[in-house]
């Protein structure tokens, strides 16, 4: 696969995942903006051209190299993928949400008065999450039955009938929506944290903090990479067969 400016930019993630860590570098959304080319998702975060020339370089050099994971979920079927999303991704968020919440309330108390960006951080975080537990409920009570639904359809040969919401594209249009809010919530809780830094005076919990919030956007990440560019686009195509 030869990378130009042009080549789509989930695609690329999708081929070899360690992509997404060179867009990351650079700054470009791969999961939300996974549909952007990657010129257009470069110069939505104000990249030079000779900025964007180096970047599909480096992609070139590395989109050949054996991923370090042998899972290759582009090749599961998609109820089994469905599964995977929930029982994996769906429940680190439901285990880490209030634990995540308890690390901030101690800090902000502790450090608030001397960063008085934690008071911000936690009140994006807070709506965020309630925003993510209502759209995690959507999709494991609308959305992914329904893959499911089409997946049999498919095997057993019988004719799908459209649920009450109409195409799949009407309910994956809205998730789309809600995964930029999230992403962007990620975005601005990175800068406040200065990239979740923890600062001179910062203490252990402080430090964990930071770490956990770390370690759920970069899950959070990977989730909706395999829902925007993987499952969404695969269940689109699967309907279209299928009607």
């Amino acid at each position: 696969m030869k990378i130009t400016k042009n080549s789509n930019v989930g695609d690329i993630v999708t081929q070899n995942y360690k992509a997404s860590d060179l867009f990351k570098a650079k700054g470009v959304d791969f999961c939300c903006g996974g549909n952007n080319s990657v010129d257009e998702a470069c110069r939505l975060v104000d990249l030079t051209d000779s900025d964007i020339d180096e970047l599909v370089v480096q992609l070139n050099a590395m989109i050949d190299q054996p991923q370090t994971s042998s899972m290759d979920v582009t090749s599961w079927p998609l109820d089994l993928l469905v599964d995977y999303i929930e029982k994996k991704h769906h429940a680190y968020i439901e285990e880490n949400i209030p634990i995540i919440n308890g690390y901030l309330e101690k800090i902000v108390n502790v450090h608030g008065d001397k960063h008085m960006e934690l008071y911000e951080v936690q009140t994006i975080f807070k709506e965020a999450m309630g925003e993510l537990s209502m759209h995690l409920k959507k999709e494991e009570l609308m959305l992914f039955p329904y893959i499911k639904k089409m997946v049999r359809a498919k095997n057993s040969g019988v004719t799908l009938e459209l649920p009450s919401f109409g195409s799949i594209v009407n309910p994956i249009s809205k998730m789309d929506d809600e995964h930029d809010f999230e992403g962007e919530a990620f975005r601005k809780i990175a800068l406040l944290t200065q990239n979740y830094a923890t600062p001179e005076d910062g203490c252990n919990t402080y430090r964990i903090t930071m770490e956990k919030l770390r370690e759920f956007e970069e899950d959070l990440h990977f989730h909706i990479h395999l829902e925007n560019n993987i499952l969404f686009r695969k269940a689109i195509a699967l309907e279209k067969e299928l009607i």
